[in-house]
C-alpha cells in the first residue's frame, strides 16, 4: 500500500490538483512553470528531502571528465565516495520500507550472498539543455491518444514532465533521452546457478527518429526509433541480424522487425517480436518486453500511477561496467557481485500494470519504479499468472555524460523460480563503450534490402 505520508508535499499536490483534468488534456501554462522553480527540466522535484538523505538537484554532471574521448569507457566521477553501510540479509528488517518487494526477494532468495551497498546519494541526472527547452514545449502541448496507445504534438524532450496517470509515465520511460545515433558492442549471457554463462557479443546501433535535431512530431511519421544488431559471437550464431522499425502507436502500425539468416542468407519479417515472445539468446529467461525494463505498446495492460517512494535503486554504477573488472569477476551465482554495485537512496515514480480481461501476457502484474531524475526504469517487479513475484528486473544506471543522459550501464534480469539471471549491455571487455559520436546515417540504412547487404559480407 502507498499512504500517503510516503509522498512528498509537492508530488501530493500536483496529483491532486491534476486528477481533475481531463485524461487527454495537455497541462496548462501555469503549471508548466513548475520546471522553472520547484521541479527541475524533467519533471523531478527540485528540493530534497526532508530527512537530508535526498539532495535537492542543482544541474546534475555537466560535462565530461577532463581528456575523456568519446566511445571511452567511463572513468567514475564518484570513485573516492564510500559506502555509507551495506544492506544485508542480517539487517534487512531496518530498510525494508526503502526496498521493493522484489529488492527483498532477492535478500531472501540469495541470504548468504545478495548485498546492496548504500552510498552517498548524488542526483547526478542532467540532459541538453535542447532538451529542457523541448520538454518545457510538450508540457503544454503533449496529449495522449485515446486508449494510451501513443500520443501526440510532443518531440525530442520528455513528452509528460508533470504526468497525470501512470501510462503518461510509462510513454516518458520509452521515450527517454539516450542519444541521436549509438553505435555499441557488447555481450549478453544468461547465467546458470553456479555462476556459468555463455556470451553473445553482438554490434549494435540505433537511430532515435523521436530526437532528430531540427525535427518535429510531424516528422516521426510513427516512427520513434530504429534498431539493427548483428551478431558476431559465438561462431554458430555469427552473422544473424535484426532489425526494428520501433512504431509510436502500435495499434495503429505494429512494430515492424526482420532477422537474417547467415546460414540462409536470407531475410525474413518477425511479427512476433513483440509482448512477451521469448527471447532465444537470453536462455528464456526475458521476453520481447522486457528489454529498457519495459518497451513497446502498453495497451495490453491498465496502469496506475501509485505515486512517489523513496527507495535505493541501483545509480551512478561506472564499476560495474569497468574495464578492470572482469565478466568472470561481475558474474557470480544467483546476482551481480555485489562489491562492484553501487545503491543510493532517490525518489522514484511507482506505476503498476495489471493485465486487461481478455488480454494476454505470461506477466499478470508489472510494476515500474522509475527515477524521478530520468525517467528510466530502474527496478520492475513481475508477477506471473498466480500472482505471485517472478521476476525481478534491475537496470544499473549511471550518467553517460558524453551526452550527457542518465542510462543504463547494465540491464539484469532474475528469475526467482528458476534462480538465474541474465545480463544485457556487458562491454567492460571490449576496447570500447557506447560511442554517440559516430555521423548519424540515412534512413535507408536501417531499411530490410540493407540488412541483406551487410548480412552477407
Amino acid at each position: 500500500m502507498f499512504h500517503t505520508s510516503r509522498l512528498t508535499k509537492t508530488t501530493l499536490a500536483l496529483v491532486m490538483s491534476l486528477a481533475a483534468s481531463t485524461a487527454l488534456a495537455a497541462i496548462t501554462p501555469q503549471q508548466a512553470e513548475q520546471l522553472k522553480t520547484t521541479l527541475t527540466p524533467m519533471g523531478a522535484e527540485r528540493a530534497g528531502n526532508a530527512a537530508g538523505t535526498i539532495p535537492a538537484w542543482t544541474g546534475g554532471i555537466t560535462q565530461a571528465p577532463a581528456g575523456y574521448k568519446p566511445g571511452q569507457h567511463h572513468p567514475d566521477p564518484y570513485a573516492a565516495d564510500k559506502p555509507l553501510f551495506t544492506i544485508t540479509k542480517a539487517n534487512l528488517d531496518q530498510y525494508k520500507a526503502h526496498l521493493s518487494p522484489g529488492q527483498i526477494a532477492l535478500f531472501n532468495s540469495y541470504p548468504d550472498t545478495f548485498q546492496m551497498p548504500i552510498y552517498p546519494s548524488r542526483r547526478s541526472g542532467s540532459a541538453p539543455q535542447w532538451l529542457y527547452d523541448n520538454t518545457l514545449k510538450n508540457a503544454t502541448s503533449a496529449k495522449l491518444l485515446e486508449g494510451g496507445s501513443g500520443f501526440s504534438d510532443a518531440y525530442g524532450g520528455v513528452p509528460f514532465p508533470v504526468p497525470k496517470d501512470g501510462v503518461e509515465v510509462l510513454w516518458n520511460h520509452i521515450t527517454r533521452y539516450r542519444g541521436i545515433y549509438v553505435v555499441r558492442r557488447a555481450s549478453e549471457a544468461p547465467v546458470q546457478r553456479n555462476g556459468s554463462f555463455a556470451l553473445v557479443t553482438s554490434q549494435q546501433e540505433a537511430l532515435f527518429n523521436y530526437y532528430r535535431p531540427n525535427g518535429q512530431f510531424a516528422d516521426l511519421k510513427n516512427i520513434l526509433f530504429y534498431y539493427l544488431a548483428f551478431v558476431k559471437s559465438p561462431a554458430r550464431l555469427a552473422g544473424g541480424a535484426a532489425l526494428v522499425h520501433e512504431t509510436l502507436d502500435q495499434l495503429k502500425d505494429p512494430r515492424q522487425a526482420w532477422v537474417y539468416d547467415a546460414g540462409q542468407r536470407r531475410v525474413r519479417r518477425a511479427p512476433n517480436l513483440a509482448y512477451d515472445t521469448p527471447i532465444s539468446s537470453s536462455d528464456g529467461l526475458r521476453t520481447a518486453d522486457d528489454t529498457d525494463l519495459f518497451n513497446g505498446s502498453p495497451d495490453r495492460y491498465e496502469w496506475k500511477l501509485k505515486g512517489k517512494q523513496e527507495i535505493y535503486i541501483p545509480y551512478n554504477n561506472y564499476k560495474v561496467s569497468s574495464p578492470d573488472v572482469k565478466y568472470a569477476q561481475l558474474l557470480t551465482p544467483g546476482h551481480l557481485n555485489p562489491q562492484y554495485t553501487r545503491y543510493e537512496l532517490h525518489r522514484v515514480w511507482v506505476v503498476e500494470g495489471n493485465l486487461k480481461p481478455g488480454s494476454r501476457h505470461i506477466y499478470s502484474k508489472r510494476v515500474l519504479f522509475l527515477d524521478e531524475d530520468s525517467w528510466g526504469a530502474a527496478l520492475v517487479d513481475q508477477y506471473d499468472g498466480r500472482g505471485e513475484l517472478w521476476r525481478v528486473s534491475m537496470a544499473y544506471l549511471k550518467n553517460f555524460y558524453d551526452l550527457p543522459t542518465t542510462w543504463s550501464a547494465l540491464d539484469v534480469f532474475h528469475d526467482l523460480q528458476a534462480r538465474r539471471y541474465y545480463v544485457q549491455n556487458l562491454d567492460n571487455e571490449e576496447a570500447e563503450t557506447v560511442d554517440f559520436a559516430q555521423p548519424v546515417p540515412e534512413d535507408a540504412y536501417f531499411m530490410p534490402s540493407a540488412l541483406r547487404q551487410r548480412g552477407t559480407r
